[in-house]
C-alpha cells in the first residue's frame, strides 16, 4: 500500500496522484483523463466525491484521503463507471473501504470538537410519558429506550434496525457500502428506480 505526506498544494497532488496511478489501472479513453488536473480536482469537490482541502492562510492544502479519494476515482472509472455512479458509492466509504480501493494509505483525521460535533451526534429522545417533553432524556434512561434507526440507502430503500448501540459514522458508510451492489442489482432487474444521479 502507498504511502504519502501530508499537506500538499493542489499541483502536488496531482503529482502524487500520477505516482500513484503510474503502475495501477487508469482510464484509457480520449474521454476521460488519466490523470486528474487541478480543475478536475475543484470539480470533483464541488460534486461530493473529493473532500474539501484544509485551508492555511489562502492555501489549500490535501492530504493522504484526498489522494486515496482521487486514486480510487480514477480506478473506477478504469472500470466503466460514471461519475454518478462514483458520486453514489464512494462518499460512503469509511477510511478502510477507500484505503482498500485506491491502494493508498489514509490516516484517519482528528475528530472535531465544538460545533461541527453538535450536528453530529444523535438528538435526545423523549421520554414516552411525555413526547413533547423538550428536556432530553437522562443517560440511563435513553440506554433502557429501544431507538429504531431508519437509515435511507437509496432507490426508494430503507434499512430500519434497532441497534445494540449508536450508530458511527463508519457504520453508516460501511451500511451504504454493503447496500450498493444490492440496489445495483434490484435497478437492473427493474425492481426500484436507481438513485437520482447529479450532472
Amino acid at each position: 500500500m502507498l504511502q504519502f505526506v501530508s499537506d500538499w498544494t493542489i499541483a502536488e497532488l496531482t503529482e502524487r496522484c500520477a505516482e500513484a496511478l503510474a503502475d495501477r489501472d487508469a482510464p484509457d479513453s480520449g474521454r476521460i483523463r488519466a490523470v486528474p488536473d487541478e480543475r478536475a480536482i475543484r470539480y470533483y469537490t464541488t460534486l461530493g466525491l473529493l473532500d474539501r482541502p484544509t485551508l492555511r492562510g489562502r492555501t489549500a492544502l490535501y492530504g493522504r484521503r484526498h489522494l486515496a479519494q482521487l486514486v480510487a476515482i480514477k480506478r473506477e472509472q478504469a472500470r466503466g463507471a460514471t461519475l454518478a455512479e462514483i458520486q453514489r458509492t464512494l462518499p460512503t466509504l469509511d477510511d478502510a473501504a477507500l484505503a482498500a480501493l485506491a491502494g493508498v494509505e489514509v490516516v484517519p483525521a482528528p475528530r472535531p470538537t465544538g460545533r461541527a460535533e453538535f450536528w453530529r451526534a444523535r438528538p435526545a429522545t423523549p421520554s414516552p410519558a411525555s413526547p413533547a417533553s423538550p428536556s432530553p432524556v437522562p443517560a440511563a434512561a435513553a440506554s433502557a429506550l429501544a431507538l429504531r434507526v431508519e437509515l435511507e440507502l437509496g432507490g426508494g430503500l430503507r434499512l430500519s434496525l434497532t441497534p445494540d448501540r449508536p450508530l458511527t459514522d463508519a457504520d453508516v458508510a460501511a451500511l451504504h457500502a454493503a447496500a450498493a451492489p444490492l440496489i445495483a442489482e434490484l435497478a437492473r432487474r427493474h425492481l426500484v428506480t436507481p438513485p437520482e444521479s447529479s450532472p
